[in-house]
Formats: structure tokens, C-alpha cells, sequence
């Protein structure tokens, strides 16, 4: 088995395009991807907001992991980093440590504009950011549509992000006609599909109280997209967060590809200590886990009461209601070429057990049959285990993981809010106007997660490095 076609080194996106059969060849592949560039342009007026900042830090470090053949940052990057991540004191030091490069619009690439009202129609894929409120869409650049309501909150900036991703990868892969053509959004407040997403919501409060003490399971994919989420949050004190991560893989090549937190350097490493490190360096405190998660320990009274869930295993899901959290938020990808746009969160305990929920293991896609298996085999790269094992890995892209950490988050800040939770939420990014969102039949009246304030204000001091 050669480095190129190791089951822990092949890109999850490039691996969409062999299972679909777009690709005859994983080499292939691998140039299609190399041949995708995104532009990345920030209104000048949204320079100096945290929430847009935060917008535009998602889109790049979710674009460079998605656009192989590049991502180029344009506008006014000069102006300080407001938000409190450790990449830098302006944006354009915070872009380039994410791997974006600073540059002109690239004519032929998709673009995403930041922020800003509506601008000539362009020709192309072009669509603009929006934010307000718990809310966060995309619209083409030309859309005279706005989103009403009051100041934005930092996981609508990373919302709008991962849908513009998403929409710009529809674009370039043929995945939807319509991409760059339609206003995609949805509310984090009330996400269900009777909101209209660009409309004032009074009851949307504003962001006052933020988690201090959680638990996360699994740093893949969702769970480095929790941590991101955490990371864009205000946090007045951030030194009174307490964090228990608990993993027990270690970082691979393929690993990078869909997780916003990982990059080339940390191959090898353990994700806990991977991590930690991160989370430290944005103030929080923590506490390493390195054990699989399984019904065999209880958490202690003085552990966080309230979880984040990452898995991507049905026994870990099935133990979940079993050692003794008050809240739980679980959200699961879809896994293969046809299906990993999808999401299902749950919050836990509800009406039914974890073991009823997740009783029989899902069956992958079978493609086995495609023509870059095929040839891996009949030129002797792989064996038929070999090629099982290739085939058996998900497919997977880092804006899903981005958005469904957006609503998994939204889930505890809106009952630190006074708000209610949902018992389940189904969202499809092909059919957005078609998600499911059920509201939980318990309230948590009784629940105390520990809260901290959030900052009165953001300003460049909040703690970048």
C-alpha cells in the first residue's frame, strides 16, 4: 500500500470524487482538486466586526480544506484582530496562519464577499455573507434582500461561513444548478423551516451567558468544529472555562481534510494533546480523557454536566445516557458520496434511550465497484482487504461538520438563554428548506451547566497571540 492510497492519508473529498465515479483514478482525483480556487473578499466595512471577522476566519480555514488549488484573501486586511483566536493581531496575519494568501480576485474562481450590502452582478459564482441576530445565510452578490434585526453573534458569522462553503463547492463539483443563485440561511435561535431566516426575530436575546464547563467527546471532525465554535465565543474570563476532552486517536494525513483545527504539523500526534495545546493557547483550561467512551465509568460530580458529542461509532452513542450527564448534544454526518451534506443532532436524555435510538449499525455505500477501486486492485496497489478498508472510510467535508457544531453550540446557549431545546433536528445542505427540527419534550428547568459572562465589548486585547 503506497502513501497515496493508505486509508489514514487519502483526502475525504478527494475520496468523494471515486466513489461517485467522477474520478477513474485516486491521481485523478487528487488534480481535480487541486484544480478547485476560491476567492475570498471582505467589504471594507466589515473589517472591524468580530462577527464578520469571525466569518471570514471560518470561510478560509474551511475553503482551504475544500479548494486544493487555493484560497486568496482580498480587502482592507490590515485591521486588528478583534476576536480573541490565536492566530495573529490583524487579519491578515490571522488569514495566512489558516492558509489563506493574501491577493487579487481570481477571475475564473468562485468568490465569497464578507459582509456588505448588495454589488453588480457578477459573472460566475459570487454570493455575499449575511448575518444579524441568531441568523446566518448567503445571497448572490446582487440580491437587494437584507436580514433584519439587531447585532449578530459570533456562530451566525461561522453559520454563514459553512454555508457559503458549501455552496461554492455545489458550484464547482456540479453538485446543484442553482448554487450561487439562491439565499440560503437559517436562524440559531429557532432554526426550525417556519422562521424566515432574513426576518427580525424579537424573541432572539442578546448573547449575555456562555458555557464554562463542558465535556467533549470525540476531536475529530465535530468535535475541532466545537472547539472552533467555543473559540469565536466572547468570553469575558476565558480562564474560567473548563474543558475535558476526551479521544483516543491519533492525528493522520487524512485527518486535516475535514478537521478546522488540524494542519500538517500535528501528524502523529494524540488529538487530546493536539488539542489542548490549541485550547490553552485560546485561554481555556482542560483536561485530557484517553480512553474510549463506553458505559463502564460515571462522571463525577465536580466533571462538567454537559457533553458534546463527536462520535462517529454507534456503541459510543449507545452509552451516552448511561454515565451520568444532565445534557448531552450529539450530532452525526452522513458518511458517503451521496449522503455527507447530511446531519442529525439529538439532545439527550429525551423520550427515547441512546440504545434505541442508535440499536443497529449503519450500512455504508458499496464502491467497491467504482472504476478507482477497480484499478487499484487489477494494478496490484492494493490487495481485496487493502481495497475494503480504502473503501470503507467516510467521505467527509469540514463546512457540515462547521455548521452542525454551530446548532450543536446553539443548543447550549439557548437554554443558558431561557430558551428551548430540540429534540431532534435533520438537515440535508442539497435541500435546506426541507430539515426536520422537533422541540424537546424537557425543558431542563432543573439543569445547571455553569455559565460565564460574555464581554461587554470586543477589542484586539482580548487575548491574541
Amino acid at each position: 500500500m503506497t502513501a497515496q492510497t493508505s486509508p489514514d492519508a487519502l483526502h475525504r473529498l478527494v475520496k468523494h470524487a471515486i466513489d461517485s465515479g467522477v474520478a477513474a483514478s485516486i491521481a485523478e482525483a487528487e488534480a481535480l482538486f487541486r484544480g478547485y480556487r476560491l476567492t475570498v473578499e471582505i467589504d471594507g466595512a466589515a473589517t472591524t466586526d468580530p462577527v464578520q471577522q469571525a466569518a471570514l476566519l471560518t470561510t478560509v480555514a474551511l475553503g482551504r480544506r475544500v479548494f486544493l488549488g487555493g484560497v486568496t484573501i482580498t480587502g482592507p486586511l490590515e485591521a486588528p484582530l478583534k476576536l480573541a483566536m490565536p492566530f495573529g493581531r490583524t487579519l491578515a496575519e490571522a488569514v495566512q496562519a489558516l492558509g489563506g494568501v493574501l491577493g487579487e480576485t481570481v477571475s475564473d474562481a468562485p468568490t465569497i464577499v464578507i459582509g456588505g450590502g448588495a454589488r453588480e452582478r457578477r459573472k460566475g459564482f459570487c454570493v455575499r455573507t449575511i448575518v444579524a441576530g441568531w441568523r446566518g445565510g448567503i445571497l448572490p452578490i446582487h440580491s437587494e434582500l437584507e436580514a433584519d434585526g439587531g447585532s449578530a453573534m459570533p456562530l451566525s458569522g461561522m453559520l454563514a461561513a459553512g454555508l457559503a462553503v458549501n455552496e461554492a463547492f455545489l458550484f464547482v463539483n456540479g453538485g446543484m444548478p442553482a448554487a450561487g443563485r439562491r439565499a440560503v440561511g437559517l436562524s440559531l435561535w429557532r432554526p426550525g423551516v417556519e422562521i424566515d431566516w432574513l426576518q427580525a426575530d424579537e424573541s432572539e436575546p442578546a448573547l449575555t451567558y456562555l458555557p464554562s464547563r463542558l465535556w467533549l467527546i470525540g476531536l475529530g471532525h465535530l468535535g475541532q468544529a466545537y472547539l472552533w465554535g467555543l473559540g469565536l465565543l466572547p468570553y469575558r474570563d476565558p480562564a474560567k472555562v473548563a474543558l475535558v476532552l476526551q479521544d483516543i486517536d491519533v492525528i493522520t494525513d487524512s485527518t486535516e481534510s475535514t478537521s478546522i483545527l488540524t494542519d500538517a504539523t500535528m501528524v502523529g500526534e494524540k488529538k487530546t494533546r493536539a488539542m489542548a495545546t490549541w485550547t490553552e493557547r485560546r485561554g481555556f483550561a482542560t483536561s485530557l480523557q484517553e480512553r474510549l467512551f463506553t458505559a463502564d465509568f460515571k462522571r463525577q460530580a465536580d466533571e462538567p454536566a454537559v457533553a458534546l458529542c463527536g462520535l462517529d461509532n454507534g456503541a459510543g452513542r449507545r452509552a451516552l445516557d448511561q454515565v451520568g450527564f444532565d445534557l448531552i448534544v450529539e450530532a452525526g454526518l452522513g458518511r458517503g458520496h451521496r449522503d455527507f451534506r447530511t446531519m442529525r443532532l439529538h439532545v439527550l436524555p429525551g423520550r427515547r434511550a441512546a440504545a434505541d435510538i442508535w440499536k443497529q449499525a449503519r450500512q455504508g455505500e458499496m464502491v467497491e465497484d467504482r472504476p478507482a477501486y477497480a484499478k487499484l486492485l487489477t494494478d496490484g496497489v492494493l490487495d481485496r482487504c487493502g481495497m475494503t478498508l480504502l473503501a470503507g472510510k467516510a467521505v467527509g467535508a469540514p463546512f457540515v461538520g462547521s455548521i452542525a457544531a454551530a446548532l450543536a453550540l446553539s443548543e447550549v446557549l439557548r437554554l443558558l438563554h431561557g430558551g428551548t431545546a430540540h429534540q431532534l433536528i435533520d438537515i440535508d445542505l442539497l435541500s435546506l428548506d426541507q430539515r426536520l427540527v422537533s422541540r424537546h419534550s424537557n425543558d431542563f428547568a432543573d439543569l445547571n451547566p455553569g455559565f460565564l459572562m460574555a464581554a461587554d465589548a470586543w477589542s484586539s486585547d482580548l487575548g491574541n497571540s
